[in-house]
């Protein structure tokens, strides 16, 4: 009676309203004038007239714009990864497409029509927005302490590898100053940008390449690493004083705003930077890090690029040291840096991207004597930081190859160089021709990086591979344990353990973990490593089993994952699984033909002929790239709780899944287990060399092995197994089939052979 009750008032209550809206609407038409009715323009419909209007407003064009760069930037950044290049050179691709070179051009009313030029200014502040949260970043991924220990060669390096460049850079300024410069611009003004334009090395991009290549735990990576951050804050701080410069027009004039900033990096060092490390020791976890004090270190990061932009130094400057001078403590910074950067590197970012590529004309380049004063730009960017860096590197002591590789590696330029050469075009100093030659020169310094190094181990004959000396031991048995969360790496192990138990002196079992590089900081490289493989150590001296471990920053996991199992000559490869999506459900399938249809690896197989777009497979992606790739067994665990491997079963459908009976003896002999053959085709019986191999085994260890013929699996049988093993090819007919029993099994262990 209450609801009834309830209903008629909520009925009443909203037509009676609804009327006298209506009502009032209508009347209050007659008190229009008949100018208000004559100044209507005219309608092309409603719903035109509509979507129209409100695809012009400022902020749904902005976040049109937001989308179609964000979109776009993934795609060029994935493409660029997937070929070895480091997702900044596709970003900034990306940011030069989407500009007056290539949209611009053939697409001229869409280009018009998604960047018209009153809405340059909210782009351009978005992206100076980012450039501030990014370059904080950038400051905190210094460790400063670091850089005071071993700055004694670095900073010979680091020094060297910016007055070379510099030098020429000037020396080029000499040269192309007539017809090069803006009209109006000093020659000091133009040539100290020059300089410091060819100066620049690109700070994460190298720290990117460095953890990508496992070179970081050695002498080589410690010093490169060390003297691109020496080179990042001696660049900032000539950067720095040449804007003031430029702004002030002579050196004389300059020292004002020079001794400001003296002032203030004195007061930041001296001031802030205690205080700071005060509230970040008392505060350096997740719950004591709230809010207000989140808000603290946001504050002096905006108080501080505030300052320095009414300096005169811009704001980029005081990001990047409110960013240095943050508390030293490891996983503070990583609690911060993942508040900031997530928002700055994925959504504000590609702006600068492509608010850059709006002012990267190549069009301006229309003469063979304007592409031969970019390749010259090009020489002397690669002659000056290359060879700066790899002469002063052999003087201090390193040997060629190193040299070379340290060249090399500070010869990447990438995003820091966009930095700069967009504070000369803002200030006037560069011309747009010059401008786009210089962004070609950043494209090119930073794509080169890359295959320079593996030319470099080419000629030397050496490859840069992640792997222990243990692995490459012949005549003992190797397992990979490739995993991604810890709890499941434990289940690995005990698999491994089971496998290997008692012929522990004649096997090796090394336990992987990938992380993605665009996840870890300088500071925190050791401190992850730490922490990911303490679970699987504290699990291996409850086993008493000996592990190797193996951690790698990747660009792309599920390609160094193939990679590090195939050159490391391993027997088995094992990977672990979630369990949702491998019950034998009809949703199951229906997420693996999803992500076949949308995934980019999965079109390129398809396109380039390696496997049909519809196989069945029903596997996440990693694990169908690493079935496809890999050149041994591998053995995916599908993990519900597997504690022991007591009790086993293994289903032999056809005489193909007799290479199981193998992994069945391993266990057998080393762990006791328990095997229960399930035959439900009768392939066991029927083929002679299959229960002959079996009855082998019984004759060795009696009482290990029993059989079964049934074709459904009794829910109380299924309870008893730790583990059912598999392979492949049968499993796959098995979640095609749809067999009922499948929602009762335990753990589920799927070979390929």
């Amino acid at each position: 009676m209450k609801n009834l009750k309830n209903s008629i008032f909520y009925i009443l209550m909203l037509s009676g309203f609804s009327a006298l809206i209506y009502v009032i609407l209508h009347k209050g038409k007659f008190l229009e004038t008949s100018q208000v009715a004559a100044n209507k323009v005219v309608s092309n419909g409603p719903w035109t007239d509509f979507l129209v209007k409100s695809a012009q407003e400022p902020l749904a064009l902005l976040l049109l714009q937001i989308i179609t760069i964000i979109l776009v930037a993934r795609i060029f950044g994935w493409f660029f990864r997937k070929i070895g290049q480091p997702s900044v050179i596709g970003e900034m691709i990306a940011g030069i497409i989407l500009g007056p070179s290539l949209v611009g051009l053939y697409f001229p009313d869409f280009f018009h029509n998604l960047f018209p030029t009153t809405s340059m200014g909210n782009l351009k502040l978005f992206s100076q927005l980012g450039l501030i949260l990014f370059m904080f970043v950038i400051g905190m991924e210094l460790d400063l302490k670091a850089l005071k220990n071993k700055a004694k060669e670095a900073v010979v390096i680091s020094h060297a590898s910016i007055i070379f460049p510099f030098t020429l850079g000037i020396t080029l300024a000499y040269f192309t100053y007539s017809f090069l410069a803006p009209v109006g611009v000093a020659f000091t003004s133009f040539a100290l940008f020059m300089g410091i334009a060819m100066s620049i090395t690109a700070f994460p991009v190298l720290a990117r390449i460095v953890q990508e290549r496992g070179i970081h735990r050695t002498k080589l990576g410690t010093i490169v690493i060390t003297c691109a951050a020496a080179d990042d804050i001696t660049a900032w701080c000539i950067l720095a004083t040449v804007i003031a410069i430029v702004k002030a027009g002579s050196l004389v004039s300059s020292l004002y705003v020079i001794g400001m900033a003296i002032a203030y990096v004195f007061l930041m060092l001296k001031v802030v930077r205690p205080f700071l490390q005060r509230v970040g020791t008392l505060k350096n976890s997740r719950q004591s890090l709230s809010k207000p004090v989140v808000a603290i270190f946001l504050l002096t990061l905006i108080i501080s690029a505030y300052t320095t932009e009414i300096i005169g130094i811009h704001a980029l400057f005081g990001a990047f040291m409110a960013g240095a001078i943050m508390p030293d403590n490891a996983k503070f910074r990583a609690i911060i840096i993942e508040k900031v950067e997530d928002v700055s590197v994925i959504v504000l970012l590609p702006l600068f991207f492509v608010f850059t590529g709006l002012k990267t004309k190549l069009g301006l380049l229309d003469t063979p004597e304007m592409w031969e004063i970019t390749g010259l730009i090009i020489i002397v960017a690669v002659v000056g930081k290359f060879l700066g860096s790899a002469i002063a590197a052999k003087f201090v002591g390193q040997s060629w190859k190193d040299s070379l590789m340290i060249g090399a590696l500070m010869n990447t330029r990438g995003l820091m160089e966009l930095i700069v050469l967009n504070i000369g075009l803002e200030l006037g100093v560069l011309s747009d021709k010059v401008f786009t030659m210089m962004v070609i020169m950043a494209l090119v310094t930073t794509f080169m990086t890359g295959p320079a190094l593996d030319l470099i181990n080419f000629i030397f004959k050496t490859k840069d591979e992640n792997l222990p000396e243990e692995i490459d031991t012949e005549g003992k048995y190797k397992i990979l344990i490739s995993f991604g969360n810890s709890e499941r790496g434990k289940a690995l192990l005990r698999l491994a353990n089971s496998l290997v138990k008692k012929q522990n002196t004649e096997a090796i079992v090394t336990a992987m973990h990938l992380t993605l590089s665009n996840e870890l900081h300088t500071f925190d490289l050791e401190e992850q490593e730490k922490k990911s493989f303490a679970p699987i150590l504290a699990e291996s001296e409850n086993l008493n089993q000996e592990v190797v471990t193996l951690f790698k920053a990747s660009n792309d996991i599920d390609t160094d994952i193939v990679e590090m199992a195939n050159h490391g000559d391993y027997d088995l490869l094992l990977v672990g699984l979630g369990q949702s999506i491998f019950e034998g459900t009809l949703l199951g399938k229906v997420l693996g033909y999803t992500t076949r249809i949308i995934n980019p690896d999965r079109l390129i197989d398809k396109f380039i002929g390696k496997e049909g777009l519809f196989e069945n497979s029903p596997f996440d992606e990693r694990t169908r790239q690493i079935i496809a790739k890999s050149k041994m067994p591998v053995g995916i665990l599908v993990d519900k709780d597997l504690q022991q491997l007591n009790r086993v079963f293994i289903p032999i459908f056809n005489p193909d899944d007799a290479f199981l009976i193998d992994f069945a003896e391993k266990l057998i002999f080393n762990n006791g287990s328990r095997i229960t053959f399930v035959d439900p085709n009768e392939a066991i019986k029927n083929t002679k060399t299959v229960y002959e191999k079996i009855d082998a085994i019984e004759a060795k260890t009696p009482n290990f092995i029993s059989m079964m013929q049934d074709r459904t699996m009794k829910k109380g049988f299924l309870e008893q197994q730790d583990i059912m093993i598999i392979s492949l090819e049968s499993w796959k007919k098995l979640v095609n089939s749809q067999s009922t029993w499948l929602s009762n099994i335990p753990s589920v262990l799927i070979i390929k052979p």
